[in-house]
């Protein structure tokens, strides 16, 4: 459900009165008026260059086609493509643009702009006068991803490419070009009000996040709250401006003094979907986003790839965002409370082994408190190019204000008791964003693949001007620090 006043998009819809089989098995039984053919039949290729003044555009896994400057936008990278842009191929409105070694990671889609992309993707053009936000959608989903990966090629799954002649080859349905326009009419509307539904929730979950950073600063600054016997906790100088007065028992030390090692993991090619099964999956940066481990913030990886044994994740582990495309979400830390999932480090997250000594529970307090954003701000604010990455170095001189042992785990049972409530609202709406998110990628592909019939639904349906995409947030920001080096080339 979208909430609780409303019915889920679905209702009412049917499967279609006859069906036949599509002779593709990530497509299965299609409308039996539908046609299915191959792409070579329904797009063709277009090269079309020297118009270098054209604005540069890039192809995302999370939006499709959209402005360079737009993906840049929060984002620390730089537009780092080439001076001479003659080669850089021109994409028009409805032309169809992949790149090549992540189209089957979902990076495909319509372009409703005028722009040019890398040399090294390319664009399709529809043949005929069928409707290209159909085929942006199709190719958008998971079906279609897994297809466009067993047609890709290279020696390791890190190369693989979606060369034009394979992209031709590959078969997709073809509804009437009404029903096309009908199918586009009705996902549009489905998307926009469920990416509506998941602003609003975003919104509450960033105002209860902001009361849970004023209870745990307090706490991992100046100790357990009063009894009420009247008796002050002495205070004394820091000697640290940012951190100011401490409890006077209290030491002020360097994390390197409070961990054992802090190690990192790898980055391989992955698609933009759950692992399942026996699969596995690499944690995205944002797997810590905001103090709590989230373990849906993967990506799957190719069925190929190797799995080291000292990268797995494992519960009790404590995870520090290395880098993101976002400055404001570099140094999140979180600890793995539970798995579901089988789950590697990326390179863009460190681990950190905490010392004997130290209450582990407490340090993740520390670590998501306004005096440690101070640290990570000023490690990451040197040189340009460099804001979105929090170097090892910097990490370990960030200073803490460390009680001892005894109280430290005191402190951390109290913030665990005062901030479950707001965290248990927090975890709710996640989930509900998630399972939101699971509906539309769901819906979608049921629409576009014909095993919902939505014509008589979408006569109904008013035009939305612009249906939004569900705001990109962290995916998108990863994204423009792990594309944009590649289609610059």
């Amino acid at each position: 459900m979208i909430d609780a006043t409303s019915k889920p998009l679905s209702t009412g819809l049917k499967p279609y009165s006859e069906y036949k089989d599509s002779g593709l098995p990530w497509l299965g039984r299609v409308p039996g008026h539908w046609d299915v053919l191959p792409h070579r039949a329904l797009f063709e290729e277009v090269k079309v260059r020297e118009h270098p003044n054209e604005q540069m555009l890039s192809v995302t896994i999370t939006r499709g086609v959209i402005k360079q400057r737009d993906l840049l936008a929060g984002s620390s990278k730089k537009d780092s493509s080439k001076l001479d842009k003659s080669a850089y191929k021109l994409v028009c409105p409805g032309d169809i643009a992949y790149n090549k070694m992540r189209a089957w990671q979902g990076a495909i889609g319509v372009s409703d702009l005028r722009g040019i992309i890398s040399p090294a993707y390319v664009v399709q053009r529809m043949r005929g006068a069928h409707n290209p936000r159909y085929f942006h959608h199709l190719f958008r989903t998971p079906g279609f991803a897994k297809e466009a990966e067993s047609w890709s090629y290279g020696i390791t799954s890190d190369m693989w490419s979606l060369r034009p002649e394979h992209f031709k080859a590959i078969y997709s349905p073809l509804p009437p070009d009404e029903e096309q326009t009908a199918i586009v009419r009705f996902i549009d509307h489905a998307t926009h009000r469920l990416d509506k539904a998941i602003r609003a929730k975003r919104k509450t979950i960033s105002l209860l996040n902001e009361q849970k950073q004023a209870i745990i600063h307090r706490a991992v600054t100046r100790g357990l709250p009063s009894t009420g016997s009247g008796q002050a906790v002495p205070l004394k100088d820091s000697g640290i401006p940012w951190l100011g007065q401490i409890p006077a028992h209290w030491e002020v030390r360097r994390l390197r003094t409070l961990v054992h090692s802090i190690d990192q993991g790898v980055s391989p090619l992955a698609v933009g979907f759950l692992a399942e099964g026996d699969s596995w999956g690499v944690l995205k940066s944002g797997c810590v986003n905001r103090g709590v481990f989230r373990e849906t913030e993967h990506k799957q990886l190719a069925r190929s790839f190797e799995i080291d044994p000292s990268i797995v994740v494992k519960v009790g582990d404590v995870l520090i965002s290395r880098a993101c495309g976002s400055p404001s979400l570099v140094g999140s830390v979180g600890r793995i409370r539970s798995l579901r999932y089988q789950l590697i480090l990326s390179d863009k997250t460190f681990r950190a082994f905490f010392r004997d000594c130290v209450d582990v529970d407490f340090m993740v307090f520390a670590m998501n408190c306004r005096y440690y954003r101070h640290q990570v701000e000023q490690a990451i604010s040197g040189a340009d190019g460099m804001a979105n990455n929090l170097p090892l170095s910097s990490l370990k001189d960030f200073c803490f204000a460390i009680p001892p042992k005894n109280e430290a785990a005191a402190i951390s049972a109290y913030l665990d008791s005062e901030t479950s409530g707001v965290q248990k609202s927090v975890t709710i709406l996640e989930r509900e964003i998630e399972l939101l998110r699971e509906y539309r990628t769901r819906l979608i592909a049921d629409v576009v693949t014909g095993k919902l019939d939505v014509r008589e639904a979408a006569t109904r349906l008013p035009e939305v001007e612009g249906a939004p995409a569900d705001e990109p947030e962290l995916a998108e920001m990863e994204e423009a620090g792990d594309e944009l080096a590649e289609e610059n080339a």
